[in-house]
């Protein structure tokens, strides 16, 4: 993949953000951008914050994705992050 954009979702779509990030975190697969749309979805249900404070993931964690409520967001991230024109 060369870019992982999440909606809001149950169950089944945090299982496969987590899967998709636990890889990204030990390296078993490339960092790509990695977008969460939606910011205050995923800030309501998940206290990311709350786990890095707690020791549950580490601080760094926290840069393997990006909240973004556009398409634009999403789009000015991922050409940021391949230098493409226009980012």
């Amino acid at each position: 993949a060369k870019a992982i954009a999440v909606f809001p979702g149950g169950f089944g779509t945090m299982d496969e953000m987590f899967e998709a990030l636990t890889l990204i975190q030990t390296k078993r697969m490339e960092p790509v951008p990695f977008l969460l749309f939606g910011k205050a979805f995923w800030n309501s249900i998940i206290h990311f914050d709350e786990l890095a404070r707690q020791g549950t993931i580490s601080p760094g964690d926290l840069d393997l994705f990006h909240f973004v409520d556009t398409a634009q967001e999403g789009w000015s991230l991922i050409a940021g992050h391949y230098d493409l024109p226009g980012a």
